[in-house]
């Protein structure tokens, strides 16, 4: 986005906005103030603006009719796409089975609607990703409150390599990433892209290796010597690398070429990397308790 443009736009908008009546161009111009549209999730976008549009006296009432039918539709298709995902995540029951992992499938599937156009053709490719996120989710768990270094050093040698000697619990874990894996794997193996799922996994073993170095870190008290080492790590610990990889294993557009480019870190994946990383800990900041990590990293090291 042009820099220029946008700080041009936001002075203008801020500058009429305390002169507009009560209207739905104002309401409007408020919201795109508060949060520009480019930055929202796009159904969420659509139905505050078909709000808004439909308070406009000036509006068709034909393409009012077309929006909310299309808007309901599709909602049913995703709560269809939910309800696959939310089926197979209590068959799982690792709620209960791991107590100390959150419950954030229905947050994490919401999610997928901000990566993909949201038409029914990219259905199995959000049902992939958020069962993806999901388990990701469970995994940043164990590495960040509950298992101890040496049992997490253990699991970590078991993604890279099949290995048996594990915690009980962690067991349980370890069983349902390789049942994730071969699902997709027999999934997509008809559609001849058992190659994207082994990329897949490829990704998933880096992050937790990532996981397992930045709760070393922690663990022993380290502070990485510059803000360049840690970011080499915590980039990845984002998990945008994993997610990105993942979201293309469905797509036949995909072919072995792309994989190979994504796992080589092009600059574009970095820098999405960076902004994710940074928003994240701006996001999960708790004043008075926690500094970021990239901006406590920043501040040692500048």
């Amino acid at each position: 986005m042009d820099i220029q443009a946008f700080s041009f736009s936001k002075a203008h908008l801020e500058f009429v906005a305390p002169n507009l009546t009560e209207s739905p161009l104002k309401k409007q111009v408020l919201h795109a103030l508060d949060q520009s549209s480019f930055r929202g999730i796009p159904r969420v976008e659509s139905r505050h603006f078909i709000s808004l549009y439909e308070q406009d006296e000036s509006n068709s009432e034909s393409l009012l009719r077309l929006a909310k039918l299309d808007f309901n539709l599709l909602q049913m298709y995703h709560k269809e796409e939910l309800s696959q995902v939310m089926r197979w995540w209590k068959e799982m029951d690792l709620i209960f089975r791991l107590s100390y992992a959150r419950d954030r499938v229905v947050e994490l599937y919401f999610w997928t609607l901000g990566i993909y156009p949201p038409e029914p053709r990219h259905s199995n490719a959000r049902i992939i990703l958020a069962k993806t996120a999901a388990m990701i989710s469970v995994i940043d768990d164990t590495y960040d409150t509950y298992g101890t270094i040496e049992e997490l050093q253990v699991f970590t040698e078991a993604i890279q390599k099949e290995m048996d000697r594990l915690p009980y619990y962690m067991k349980i874990l370890y069983g349902e990433i390789l049942d994730l894996y071969e699902a997709f794997d027999a999934e997509l193996s008809p559609k001849g892209r058992s190659f994207a799922v082994h990329y897949a996994r490829e990704a998933m073993k880096e992050l937790v290796k990532c996981y397992y170095i930045e709760a070393k870190w922690f663990t022993e008290g380290y502070l990485p010597s510059s803000f360049d080492e840690y970011m080499s790590n915590a980039m990845t610990t984002s998990a945008t690398d994993a997610a990105v990889v993942t979201s293309f294993i469905s797509s036949a557009i995909a072919k072995i070429e792309v994989f190979d480019w994504l796992l080589a870190k092009p600059k574009i994946l970095q820098v999405v990397n960076l902004i994710v990383r940074v928003i994240d800990d701006i996001a999960t900041y708790e004043p008075n308790t926690v500094i970021p990590k990239t901006l406590h990293a920043g501040m040692f090291h500048r």
